[in-house]
């Protein structure tokens, strides 16, 4: 069984966006990221009405962004509550995301209005969201890491064989 993420020493892990995976489809290769708001077992995880926000604010970014919409194959939160994954089309790195992530954090961080798709129709726990909370953690992810990010945040530190 090969799971990545096990293999990846949570013990040192960092804020930051990693490459998780890189998976062959046909042609394709799609590549799914880790993107690391809190560091494993050493700070709060996010609320889940936070990291629900978070879906569909960063969802509905990318699926509409210009550039990113068509290669956007997945956003979603991690089950550890410290991260998402989001997964794109194409051969990818934590550098060539690195400029679109700043835009998406930054669109997060200032949103006002109504969250997207938060509506009994649309949406399977429609009042599970928390939009203040959200841009508080999207604001401190872009100042303190994405904005500065170093190549130790782009790295996964991987648990040593015995």
């Amino acid at each position: 069984m090969d799971v990545t993420s096990f293999g990846i020493d949570h013990n040192l892990l960092l804020r930051g966006i990693y490459v998780s995976r890189k998976d062959v489809i046909g042609t394709e290769i799609l590549t799914t990221f880790d993107i690391r708001m809190k560091e494993p077992n050493r700070e709060m995880v996010m609320d889940t009405s936070v990291m629900h926000t978070l879906e569909h604010l960063m969802a509905t970014f990318f699926r509409g962004h210009t550039a990113w919409a068509d290669r956007t194959i997945y956003v979603g939160p991690m089950g550890c509550r410290t991260g998402m994954y989001v997964i794109f089309k194409g051969d990818l790195e934590p550098q060539d995301i690195l400029g679109a992530m700043r835009e998406c954090y930054r669109e997060m961080s200032e949103f006002c209005g109504e969250i997207p798709a938060a509506k009994a129709e649309m949406c399977g726990n429609y009042l599970d969201h928390n939009l203040d909370i959200t841009k508080i953690e999207c604001r401190k992810f872009l100042q303190e890491v994405l904005d500065c990010i170093e190549p130790s945040q782009m790295v996964y530190p991987r648990q040593q064989q015995e």
